[in-house]
């Protein structure tokens, strides 16, 4: 069956029994009979958190979805009570080649069709507050421009939540009477600074100071005008009050799920919000949670953000690694990676030691690896990953989520336990945010990329020194770039070396708190593909979904 398919032959439990089982002390808010928000209350427990990443994947993904969803049910399984706090799906994917995000096979949230389409509102509230915004902007300009705003240099942009290539660059107040006229750009919803407040705030009145903390622009004589500045705080908050609260669902086999905001680790800090993991670690023993893409990408910018402003020490990180992508990493091309190659996977296997480098030696982590089975994978090649990882003391796990839940990760969840017992104080950043910019840059390029170095357009030149004259050179950094690679470059797979990380510009979020590095030609707003997931997706009269994956 499809997933879709395996979903719908589910029997789900209803929502507040879920709640039950995970003991929240709150009311719900009910969205249906299997979806709800929490209105944020804390529990009293101290759980261990866990963080699934994975190496750098395949343009499908690798499956660190499906294996955390796997995870959490084979933890409860043996007996541990444990809950989920995942990150949404973006609409921007599902209508493109990557398609929804809640898992596959017999390892999936539910219900599948509602969290990856319009998931309670909560992108919706998060777009109307951030174009409420620029209209405010647009308009205080018209009205008189009392903040002296300079409109060549508008910092905050248009968002939505579609892969839409043609809003990259627009031309806006066009015509007589409709302001001034000036260029503009759409950034994709899952990347705008207002999804990343909601992701870092830490309650209501955290999120209106850190709505008020957007820079908007830059006045005539060069000094920041906040959102705050334009009183626009309290009537965004006003937008996002809902949507501040995570959403409860369940897995297959209704394990709670708490899933809140926070995609795209390429182009975003790529994490779910700290409010929804703290309430998840209140209310269990095990939280497993994990942040989008490869550990260069995901991994990194949770330790080094999210776990710097949430205070978060992790337990265990789990790296997950498919044949498929090894083989890749190998040299093989897309079409030929369900053929046996032993050679690839061995050659493949730098980039999985790349990763393992970064948790083990960067971050002083515990590294737990595991391979998520394809029905493509040979004996041989198995073996090969096993082997290879038996030279240097790593355990390498096989799980079968996809084919049998969490039946299929029982394994993986005696070793994660096992872990979790390890004194996970030697946890460190990357670099102090008291540093300087290019030295917070280089320290990741050099430690987490393996680059030789940096190199800076005249834009980003120009970018740093503007930043350090405004004194907004401490905060942490965000780097754009491909998830294909550890370098800038996609093309440049497996473990390159001697590679320099490109910089294209930077960018302050000063209402997030952190400055977002553009690498290479890394975009805020993605394109959709010759044939996109969207043309093959169809809706009978009865609304049944077919398409959707």
């Amino acid at each position: 069956m499809t997933d879709i398919e395996i979903a719908r032959n589910t029997k789900l439990k209803d929502i507040k029994k879920i709640a039950k089982k995970l003991k929240y002390k709150g009311d719900i808010i009910l969205y249906g009979n299997y979806k709800a928000k929490l209105p944020i209350k804390y529990g009293k427990k101290h759980g261990k958190l866990i963080l699934v990443t994975a190496i750098n994947p395949t343009k499908y993904g690798i499956g660190k979805t499906t294996v955390a969803i796997g995870l959490a049910d084979a933890l409860n399984m043996i007996g541990k009570k444990t809950c989920l706090a995942l990150r949404e799906p973006s609409l921007g994917p599902v209508f493109g080649i990557k398609g929804g995000a809640t898992g596959g096979g017999y390892s999936q949230i539910a219900p599948m069709e509602d969290i990856n389409l319009h998931f309670n509102g909560d992108f919706h509230a998060i777009t109307s507050a951030n174009n409420l915004l620029c209209s405010l902007i647009d308009n205080h300009i018209f009205q008189g421009n009392e903040l002296n705003i300079d409109p060549e240099k508008i910092l905050f942009h248009r968002c939505l939540d579609l892969n839409d290539r043609a809003m990259r660059e627009v031309t806006v107040a066009q015509g007589k009477g409709n302001g001034i006229e000036r260029k503009d750009q759409f950034t994709i919803t899952a990347a705008s600074e207002i999804m990343a407040i909601m992701c870092l705030a830490k309650d209501f009145e955290d999120l209106k100071t850190r709505l008020g903390n957007i820079s908007v622009a830059l006045n005539k004589d060069g000094k920041i005008v906040y959102a705050r500045d334009l009183k626009t705080q309290e009537s965004m908050a006003i937008l996002l009050k809902d949507a501040l609260m995570p959403n409860l669902v369940q897995t297959l086999n209704h394990t709670p799920a708490i899933v809140h905001l926070g995609p795209f680790a390429n182009i975003a800090h790529g994490c779910n919000s700290i409010i929804a993991t703290k309430m998840a670690l209140s209310y269990a023993d095990y939280v497993v949670t994990e942040a989008g893409f490869g550990a260069d990408l995901g991994a990194e910018k949770f330790f080094d953000v999210k776990c710097r402003v949430a205070n978060l020490k992790p337990n265990a990180v789990v790296i997950v690694a498919t044949i498929k992508a090894l083989k890749l990493h190998g040299g093989v091309a897309d079409n030929e990676l369900d053929k046996e190659n032993i050679d690839a996977v061995k050659k493949g296997m730098e980039n999985l030691l790349a990763h393992i480098d970064t948790i083990y030696n960067k971050f002083h982590l515990p590294p737990v690896v595991t391979l998520n089975k394809y029905s493509s994978d040979t004996k041989d090649e198995i073996d090969t990953v096993i082997n290879e990882l038996d030279k240097i003391d790593i355990k390498c796990i096989i799980n079968d989520v996809w084919g049998n839940g969490g039946d299929g990760a029982i394994d993986l969840a005696k070793e994660v336990v096992k872990v979790c017992t390890w004194n996970n104080d030697s946890f460190k950043f990357i670099y102090d945010t008291e540093s300087m910019i290019k030295t917070k840059i280089k320290k990741v390029a050099v430690n987490v990329y393996g680059a030789k170095g940096v190199k800076y357009s005249e834009q980003a030149e120009e970018t740093i020194k503007r930043l350090n004259k405004l004194h907004l050179n401490k905060l942490p950094i965000v780097i754009a770039k491909t998830q294909y690679s550890l370098s800038d470059d996609a093309k440049l797979i497996n473990r390159p070396k001697g590679f320099y990380l490109n910089v294209r510009d930077l960018e302050v979020k000063t209402g997030a708190g952190f400055i977002v590095v553009l690498a290479g030609k890394m975009l805020l707003m993605p394109g959709l593909s010759k044939t996109p997931n969207a043309i093959n997706m169809q809706i009978d009269n009865n609304y049944k979904i077919e398409g959707l994956f």
